[in-house]
């Protein structure tokens, strides 16, 4: 029997990536904002079912936990994030609270409303993709780092509270990935590719290929002693330069 997944932030990127990865072998649930792009996606990866949602908007958010509970869904993967670059002292509450009802609020609320089936089935993965920024801290952006960081402590905390029933919670800490939102990150920093580049050890963005990739094996049998982790895919960046 096929396992029931969601991906949010499914419509591009490193989420459309991993709807890719699991594309013909999973019911796949897909979320975005972006309702043009998720239906061009769930018609390509044969999704059993999309559900268009702005994560940052609570009654969107409480529809997306009552979609969840009717599709007891086994697998979760928080993919979906914001991002802000600029000194914390030109942020208003506004981009305060965005970014953090997406990146953090909305992933806790949906692990809230999964755990309930998968502790019933004895068997549950949740993966959460955070950042390296989350690791190591990014200057100018410490809304983004700060939120992101917020998914380590969180993915350590139910491990242990659900390890027991045989869920697993870990999250993926990527450095710069080559996307859209990767790019646009870029630009607002005020660097080039070029320099930004260099700052990364194997002068290379991570492919958002390896991000699905590493997904598919932390859900999967072989990784099930795998739990409460926090894996950096950066291409070296949190080793240093």
């Amino acid at each position: 029997m096929f396992k029931n997944i969601l991906i949010t932030g499914a419509s591009k990127g490193i989420g459309k990536e991993i709807a890719k990865e699991f594309a013909g072998g999973y019911n796949l649930f897909l979320t975005s904002r972006s309702e043009g792009l998720l239906k061009s996606v769930s018609q390509e990866t044969g999704a059993k079912d999309c559900f268009v949602c702005d994560l940052a908007n609570q009654n969107d958010l409480e529809m997306l936990g009552e979609f969840i509970e009717k599709n007891s869904i086994d697998i979760l993967i928080n993919n979906a994030g914001e991002y802000i670059y600029g000194g914390i002292y030109e942020a208003d509450y506004e981009q305060i609270s965005q970014i953090f009802k997406t990146n953090l609020l909305a992933p806790v609320y949906l692990c809230s409303k999964s755990v309930k089936s998968m502790k019933l089935k004895k068997w549950g993965r949740i993966v959460n993709i955070g950042s390296i920024s989350g690791v190591m801290g990014e200057a100018y952006a410490s809304l983004y780092s700060s939120s992101k960081s917020g998914l380590v402590g969180l993915t350590k905390a139910l491990a242990l509270e659900l390890a027991e029933y045989n869920i697993t919670v870990n999250t993926i800490n990527p450095g710069w990935v080559e996307t859209e939102l990767g790019l646009k990150s870029i630009e607002q920093s005020g660097f080039s590719l070029e320099e930004t580049l260099e700052t990364i050890p194997q002068k290379r963005f991570v492919d958002p290929k390896e991000i699905a990739g590493l997904v598919k094996y932390l859900i999967s049998d072989e990784a099930k002693g795998i739990t409460g982790q926090s894996i950096n895919l950066c291409a070296g960046l949190s080793v240093g330069i």
